[in-house]
């Protein structure tokens, strides 16, 4: 299911992000795209215009795509469009907590997702979903012999 974020609008709900950096939607980016190699899922942020990280309005950065909206037109209209046009809105996760536009988009099929609900699985750590991880122990010395025999170890 691919991802379509309303970037100022989660921006703004991240307590790591503030919407006074300059920086504000290259971090968001790059936390996107961690998010992206974690999960494969296919992820498209949109923010309004201007910024100095504008240019240009449509780019592909580490598999997500990063949208500007142009002057006169909103993050929303876009996000809105985007779903309209689709021929599976029911395909569509919006994350937004902006509620004229999730309302928008649910009425087309769209699912929504609250930015608090997304921030929490953005900030999950890459080995937080894999429970065999968590339970790793150290061999003992006799396992660490004995898988060295049967593979062959060292000479």
């Amino acid at each position: 299911m691919p991802i379509l974020i309303d970037g100022h609008n989660l921006i703004g709900r991240m307590p790591s992000l503030s919407l006074q950096d300059p920086d504000d939607e290259a971090r968001l980016v790059s936390l996107l795209k961690s998010y992206r190699a974690r999960t494969g899922k296919a992820v498209t942020v949109v923010f309004d215009p201007g910024g100095a990280y504008a240019p240009p309005t449509r780019r592909k950065e580490g598999g997500v795509e990063v949208v500007f909206a142009r002057p006169g037109r909103t993050a929303d209209d876009l996000i809105l469009h985007r779903v309209q046009r689709s021929r599976d809105r029911r395909g569509w996760l919006v994350v937004t907590s902006d509620r004229r536009l999730a309302e928008a988009v649910e009425r087309l099929g769209a699912r929504v997702q609250q930015a608090d609900a997304f921030i929490a699985q953005l900030q999950t750590s890459p080995g937080d979903d894999d429970a065999a991880w968590k339970d790793d122990v150290a061999l003992s010395p006799d396992e660490v012999e004995a898988w060295l025999a049967l593979f062959g170890g060292q000479d």
